[in-house]
């Protein structure tokens, strides 16, 4: 397969009334002299691949050999796919004019840059950013993720208050857009996450290895959000919390990786006790699965971070701000 600059991959899973709604705006304002647009079909069991064969045959469509989650789905998918720059789009994103241009144009200027995103806006509410993403996205340094323009529940209107480009900690995989060969050289996205967080724990990998990830407001998208799973379903809470001791395991510095893990793993602890305590027992539920999967996968992780240590030292980055963002903002003390 010749390499194409820019491959649009869209990875597909249930989405037969997501696919006519959303993928018409990207059709539309791809371009496609140096473009490419891509459906990866995630074994879906409804009508996905009728629809895409019937109202979009000019699609190239990839159908993996089953539901492989977001993580593998797209590392086996762009082993297939040969072109500069990938770019992984959810299925419920819409694309405004002018909106791939700008995060190439990123890409090609600075050979130190690997990943971009862009402003990631909400599509029920457009005046808003949107949770998953927003204007880029940041970490402290107990591990947990937020965003310029959204900081736990509070999402910002967006007034033009993040209209620079500028470093972020991590980009959105609603719309993440990566050089093809460090995605590859940096092991893609890790497939033990099957999907929420592993876009954050890639780009903490790549800022090991030297490179930067960037947010560039000139691009603009909507995300309808909670498409697979919703924000409060317990398997999305499962994901989150276990994915989110994965990462701190692989990628804490070793100075602070004991006291990082013991605090994460008590305030989880409170979590689930609040979830409890608010009668959400399948929420508290998840939790405590989400840790008893952590203790059985400790030798995999172990041997993963060692593998990383080996070629990127894990360390903390000017992009992560707070020790904790959550207390920071409760005492008053949180600033973007």
């Amino acid at each position: 397969m010749p390499q194409i600059k820019t491959a649009v991959v869209i990875l597909n899973w249930n989405g037969e009334e997501l696919l006519p709604k959303f993928l018409p705006s990207v059709l539309k304002h791809t371009p496609r002299d140096d473009a490419e647009v891509i459906v990866v079909d995630n074994q879906s069991t409804d009508k996905s691949l009728q629809v895409l064969e019937e109202q979009f045959p000019e699609v190239k469509t990839l159908v993996l050999k089953g539901n492989l989650g977001f993580a593998r789905g797209y590392n086996e998918a762009l082993k297939e796919i040969n072109a500069k720059y990938y770019v992984l789009l959810n299925s419920d994103v819409e694309v405004s004019e002018v909106w791939l241009e700008p995060l190439v144009q990123a890409l090609d200027e600075d050979s130190l840059l690997a990943a971009v995103q862009p402003k990631i806006r909400s599509y029920n509410e457009p005046e808003y950013f949107e949770y998953g993403g927003a204007a880029g996205g940041m970490l402290d340094k107990l591990g947990y993720p937020y965003c310029y323009g959204r900081v736990l529940n509070d999402v910002e209107k967006d007034e033009g208050q993040y209209d620079e480009a500028r470093s972020i900690f991590w980009a959105s995989g609603a719309c993440l857009v990566i050089n093809a060969n460090l995605y590859h050289s940096f092991g893609g996205l890790d497939v033990d996450f099957w999907a929420h967080m592993e876009e954050i724990d890639l780009c903490w990998r790549v800022k090991n290895g030297g490179y930067k990830v960037g947010y560039v407001p000139q691009s603009v998208v909507y995300h309808l959000g909670g498409g697979s799973l919703s924000y409060d379903n317990p398997r999305k809470l499962f994901l989150n919390f276990r994915n989110n001791l994965y990462m701190l395991y692989k990628n804490t510095p070793s100075r602070y990786f004991l006291l990082v893990l013991f605090m994460r793993m008590s305030l989880d602890g409170l979590a689930a006790l609040s979830f409890l305590f608010s009668g959400k027992k399948q929420s508290f539920a998840a939790v405590f699965k989400a840790h008893m999967a952590f203790y059985r996968n400790l030798p995999t992780l172990r041997f993963k971070r060692r593998m990383l240590k080996n070629s990127a030292k894990p360390s903390w980055h000017k992009e992560m701000h707070y020790f904790s963002f959550i207390l920071a903002k409760k005492l008053g003390k949180f600033e973007q």
